[in-house]
């Protein structure tokens, strides 16, 4: 499994697509996910910029995980964005039902954020909804990062305001020496 982590707009599912296309691995973007499979209430909060419940997301992880075949190499973007995600991913590669080959945080600013996520349109991507996000990531989700290392899974961080195709690069560089030292 190859996470893709960072803040709203830093490039995560633009890299997921990259990445699917290039080396042919299943792509599972959660907020692309969610965004299809939440309703009601719960939709609307989210379209808001609040952050879905840990069960609810992970409920949903888990059910589309089990469509494809884990044994092989597959990529997530947006997932864990808390503690307790990051805590129920750990302890799916302890008992061995996945295989961690990298996390890749992407890191952007949040001006190149803001006008990447303005560009994109998306009816979630208002003002507010980002002023939102920006704080939720900062309290909840980047914590996530240290909680890894602390567990002593390497973080691979990216300069996420380089143009796509460069951290693209990047990623796919690191990759290659990540495999290498698994031969």
């Amino acid at each position: 499994m190859i996470i893709l982590t960072g803040v709203a707009g830093a490039g995560k599912s633009m890299q997921g697509r990259y990445l699917a296309d290039e080396a042919g691995y299943p792509w599972l973007s959660t907020g692309e996910l969610l965004r299809v499979l939440i309703t009601g209430k719960r939709r609307q909060e989210m379209l808001e910029g609040k952050l879905l419940s840990d069960e609810e997301v992970i409920k949903v992880f888990n059910t589309v995980v089990n469509l494809i075949d884990i044994d092989k190499e597959f990529v997530v973007d947006g997932f864990p964005r808390t503690i307790s995600q990051a805590d129920w991913l750990i302890d799916q590669v302890h008992s061995g039902r996945f295989t961690l080959t990298a996390i890749f945080n992407l890191v952007a600013n949040e001006e190149v954020v803001r006008a990447r996520l303005e560009k994109r349109g998306r009816q979630d991507d208002n003002e507010k909804a980002i002023a939102k996000r920006f704080d939720e990531y900062n309290k909840v989700t980047l914590p996530i990062i240290d909680h890894f290392e602390k567990e002593k899974i390497k973080i691979i961080n990216i300069d996420a305001s380089l143009p796509a195709h460069e951290v693209h690069k990047i990623i796919m560089n690191e990759l290659a020496t990540i495999e290498s030292k698994n031969e």
